[in-house]
Formats: C-alpha cells, structure tokens, sequence
C-alpha cells in the first residue's frame, strides 16, 4: 500500500480575518501578524498510484480539502466555546468525518493534530473512537557501553568510543504516546499535567543527570545501549499510568537515532 502524508499549518485568526489568498502555506496560514495559535495537521491518504503521472495525490488537494473541513470545524469549534476548552482528543473524530469525505478516490489513513511541537494527538482508520496522545521530555545523563563478560579489545570492536573507560553524555529525547477513549463530557484523553507528573517521576528524575552504569539501578547488570534505556523507561512507566494505556516509548539518543518500542 502506497501512503503520503502532508502537513498543513494554520493559524487560527478570527473568521473574520481567515479569508484572502494563500500567502506562506509553509509558515502557516491565515497569515497574522498578531498572537494566535498557530497549529498543524498531519493527514495521511492511501490509493492507487497513477501509472501517467507517478502521483498518489496532489498535495494541493489535501491542503484545501483540510483547510476546508477539519480547519474550519476546528476554528468553529473555538469560536462556539469561547468560555469551554475543546480537548484535542475530544474533537478528532469530528475532524476526521469531515475530512474524510471530500478526499475523492483516497482512503484516510491517519489524521494528527500537532497542538505544540512536542505535544500530537492522533486518530486512525479501524477505530475512530480510540486517540493517541505523545508528549515529548528530555533527560541529560551518561553511560558507558561496555559488556564486562567480554573482553576490552572486543568491547572497542562492538562499541567503538563508546566504550570508553569514563563513558559520556547525551540529551536525551523521550516520546511517550499512550492510548484511549476521550471521556464523552470532557473530551479530555487524560489529565495531561497529572501524565506529565507521573513520566517525571517514573523517569525523569531518575534518569535526567545520572551515569546509568553507576547510578541507575536498572542498568546495573544491563548495558545501557539506547535500545535498553528505551525498554526500561517501558518498564518504568508500564502499570502507572491512569485510565489510559501505555502505547509506545520512543528515546532519541541523538537527531539522528532513536529506538522505540510497543510492548511485548
């Protein structure tokens, strides 16, 4: 199955400015010089490529289909509840039928609603009742990779620098997504501050400025390669959350590696 998946910023001005052409698509639009919420969809469309022109879809379509519908149902939505808040979880399934509709001949595959740059909602084909939520964190700490039961010049080979006697450092960046119903009155997935409170607790603040080797009970006899770390942080966080279940655990060890996993 061929899928594409196109992001689409918008700015939330008021209707009555959220007329007038397209200008920056790429920044965002309605464009506004003054203080809104500026936030993005990520929708993903599947379908038949067209064997003339190697194209699943303009994007161009999806861009004015979501435009059209989700940002428009959105933007209606905040306007209606000026003295309610509207839960991101609550309001997906709503965005999701009015964008699915007019995608001609493409199947919806995923609708995200990135609310901050670390903070998504998602819906998917199959159950529209069911959403995810990711919340990004980060930790600094240091380890040393190294497997005792194997010999130095070994662990050099497997490791490289790695390896090194004193270990060293990186900024870590974990991604907790977790999965549920939004409650039918609020429409709120979960508390998102007592969440956050429980990955602080659970991972943060006994991760965040330690060497795992030396001060990490969990990777006492577990070499704390980012594969590891993202297995303990499951096992930290699995069976501590409320009302909602742990979905998956991403840890980016650098911009350009990360590891992730979903349960056994």
């Amino acid at each position: 199955m061929m899928t594409i998946t196109r992001e689409v910023r918008f700015s939330l001005v008021p209707l009555d400015q959220a007329a007038g052409p397209v200008t920056n698509s790429w920044a965002g639009w309605p464009t506004s010089g003054a203080l809104v919420p500026h936030l993005a969809f990520r929708a993903t469309v599947s379908g038949p490529v067209d064997p003339r022109t190697g194209l699943l879809v303009n994007a161009a379509l999806i861009d004015r289909v979501v435009r059209e519908t989700a940002v428009t149902h959105l933007r209606r939505q905040l306007t209606e509840r000026v003295h309610s808040p509207v839960q991101p979880a609550g309001v997906l399934a709503a965005l999701w039928r009015a964008t699915a509709n007019p995608l001609q001949d493409l199947t919806l595959e995923r609708l995200e609603l990135r609310a901050t740059p670390y903070l998504r909602y998602a819906i998917t084909a199959g159950d529209l009742n069911m959403v995810t939520m990711t919340q990004s964190f980060e930790f600094a700490a240091a380890h040393r990779l190294y497997v005792p039961q194997l010999s130095d010049e070994e662990n050099r080979r497997i490791f490289g620098k790695c390896a090194s006697p004193n270990g060293h450092g990186h900024n870590y960046v974990l991604e907790v997504t977790i999965a549920g119903e939004p409650d039918p009155g609020s429409g709120a997935l979960t508390d998102l501050a007592a969440f956050e409170a429980v990955v602080q607790k659970q991972v943060v603040d006994r991760l965040d400025h330690k060497h795992l080797n030396a001060d990490c009970t969990e990777f006492a006899d577990l070499n704390p390669t980012v594969e590891n770390i993202t297995l303990a942080i499951w096992n930290m966080l699995e069976g501590a959350l409320s009302g909602v279940r742990l979905h998956r655990v991403r840890v980016w060890e650098t911009p350009k590696t990360y590891a992730e996993y979903t349960g056994p």
